[in-house]
């Protein structure tokens, strides 16, 4: 019997923006995909087995793990999707022409020069082709920041501060993502967001979240030098985790379209 590949309910990050992702992509059968930044498949397979044999999907990622784990979950199946090591900003010019790009929870690793990677990017698309990115945008999880900016200024706690305050100023925003759609000529272009909330509760279960810690509480640790006061500064913040809840998240989804006679 032939596996289905829908999108995976027990993820709790990645699946929530995938189906912000499919809401937004305009896909057909026998579309030629690429997926970037592809991780561990979602929603490549899904993606593959929406355009069928007759399509195609390649799906890249910079870390090879990764793409030999999608691997050992592909087998021998569906043969028209294929998963490569590969950097999203820096594609080899010889790589053709797609009718989708896709990128989901991509946008944010396009740094440090996120419209030369995005202009880059929509090159690879076909007239008529459709690029969609999902990220969590400026505002997610602010009730968090807001009160670790708080804390370091009652501790007088002057270059972690500034660093968060760095931090949070290069994440992207939605406004910025519609400009730059706009800006590269795109068309029928799109921004939404759609609020999604992280439960957590006090203690370890908030240090140790596995989805807060991937990747965002990590970055609060990183304003520190000190890593001993870090602790100790998170320790205490995760004392009364109702001082920042509820956690929300800005799932983010960008598209536009590459005008038809380009």
């Amino acid at each position: 019997m032939t596996p289905s590949w829908p999108l995976p309910e027990n993820d709790p990050w990645s699946t929530p923006f995938a189906k912000l992702l499919m809401h937004k992509l305009q896909l057909q059968p026998g579309d030629s995909v690429l997926d970037i930044a592809a991780g561990g498949g979602i929603p490549a397979f899904h993606l593959a087995e929406q355009v069928g044999p007759q399509g195609s999907v390649l799906a890249i990622d910079i870390h090879q793990s990764q793409v030999l784990r999608s691997r050992s979950i592909q087998g021998q199946h569906l043969p028209w999707l294929q998963f490569e090591v590969g950097d999203m900003r820096f594609l080899p010019p010889t790589l053709p022409s797609f009718n989708r790009i896709t990128g989901n929870l991509s946008f944010m690793f396009f740094r440090p020069n996120r419209f030369e990677a995005l202009s880059n990017l929509v090159r690879f698309l076909k007239p008529g082709g459709q690029i969609v990115l999902t990220f969590p945008s400026l505002g997610t999880f602010d009730s968090l920041w807001n009160l670790v900016d708080e804390e370091m200024k009652q501790r007088n706690l002057v270059k972690e501060r500034k660093a968060l305050a760095e931090y949070i100023e290069e994440r992207p925003s939605a406004n910025q993502a519609k400009q730059w759609l706009e800006e590269l000529g795109l068309e029928q272009v799109e921004v939404t967001e759609w609020p999604l909330e992280i439960f957590t509760r006090s203690g370890r279960d908030f240090l140790e979240h596995p989805l807060l810690r991937g990747g965002f509480l990590d970055d609060i640790y990183e304003c520190f030098e000190d890593q001993n006061l870090a602790n100790e500064f998170m320790e205490e913040l995760s004392q009364d985790t109702d001082r920042f809840t509820p956690l929300l998240a800005q799932r983010c989804a960008m598209s536009g379209f590459v005008p038809a006679s380009k």
